[in-house]
């Protein structure tokens, strides 16, 4: 276990931001750390290093103890860790190369055909062979940042601690950053990053724990809790056909064709009768009893043809309202295909 974390407390001076912190981390892991502004990852992050000490709970890095080791055993952990940070911290008033032989001379090296191979070798790891002439005012903030990576990984760590390092850099460039830093990964590192862009985390996944509320939690996605709805071609077809409206000679249809030519005659049976009410309602007190059972009988027929009106614009009204529905059905089975 490189990282081991058990019920520890992380303070900002006499702030308490983290409570309860348990971490443990193997060997070519790529971790994430997220959360808000001001949650506690970044202090996290400087108790691996040692920019801030543990006061309450156990933690080890590397096998060291952060709560009982020395100061002057931090030289030691730290030739052992790559620091890669938000704004850089290049030193500007040298170039590329001498800022990388710097930190070899600083750690041990002193053989300067050894120093020139692996700055060359860094350099061309993370694609920046060409700018070693350069001073790092010259640079873009993603060839900064490339950089720092390299000087990162100059002595071969085992771990890589990331504080924000796509924080000051456009959307592209910084995807580019969290590939180099997963092919690194890939090589055998452990890799700790610091970030609040969560796209990264779909994109370059490993897993992830989160700063919320003082707390420290694992919420590390797996492809086994997302439930995604599987429709075999089998079912597409027989959820298809069922919603499908029917074809040939179906009740539906054939009540459509009535519909559509009988509604001509009823409208024009309609007006005749009207006109016959009319014409008998203009007779009635001149007619005999015969004829007045005649006008009975053709009111009669006026209450049949009326029913009959009602009863077939109710079948159409009937038959729209389930083509409606057969057509949104229709559209919800294509959008769940889809």
């Amino acid at each position: 276990m490189l990282i081991d974390y058990k019920n520890v407390n992380v303070y900002q001076e006499t702030l308490e931001v983290l409570r309860k912190v348990n971490l443990q981390i193997d060997k070519g892991e790529f971790v994430y750390i997220i959360g808000k502004v001001g949650s506690g990852k970044s202090s996290l992050l400087k108790t691996m290093y040692g920019e801030l000490d543990i006061k309450e709970g156990e933690a080890s890095v590397l096998g060291f103890n952060l709560k009982k080791m020395r100061k002057k055993r931090l030289p030691k952990l730290r030739k052992k860790l790559g620091i890669i940070f938000q704004d850089f911290q290049l030193l500007t008033d040298r170039t590329v190369e001498a800022n990388l032989r710097f930190v070899l001379q600083a750690t041990g090296w002193k053989n300067k055909h050894d120093i020139r191979m692996r700055i060359e070798e860094v350099l061309d790891m993370v694609e920046m062979s060409t700018k070693g002439y350069k001073y790092p005012n010259e640079l873009s903030g993603g060839e900064q940042q490339r950089i720092s990576i390299a000087r990162a990984i100059l002595n071969n760590p085992d771990i890589i601690l990331a504080d924000e390092p796509t924080g000051n850099l456009d959307v592209e460039t910084g995807n580019k950053i969290c590939e180099l830093l997963h092919k690194i990964c890939e090589k055998g590192s452990t890799v700790v990053m610091v970030t609040h862009n969560i796209r990264l985390l779909d994109l370059y996944p490993g897993r992830v724990f989160q700063c919320l509320d003082h707390d420290f939690s694992e919420i590390t996605r797996t492809t086994s809790s997302v439930k995604t709805p599987v429709i075999n071609e089998e079912d597409e077809d027989t959820e298809i056909e069922d919603n499908e409206e029917p074809k040939g000679d179906s009740k539906e249809d054939i009540t459509n064709e009535t519909t559509v030519v009988e509604e001509p005659e009823i409208a024009d049976k309609k007006n005749d009768v009207k006109e016959d009410e009319e014409e008998a309602l203009n007779k009635v007190s001149d007619e005999n009893t015969p004829e007045k059972n005649e006008i009975q009988e053709d009111e009669e027929s006026d209450s049949f043809s009326e029913d009959l009106i009602d009863e077939d614009e109710e079948d159409s009204v009937e038959v729209c309202d389930e083509e409606d529905e057969d057509s949104s059905l229709e559209d919800k089975v294509e959008k769940l295909l889809k």
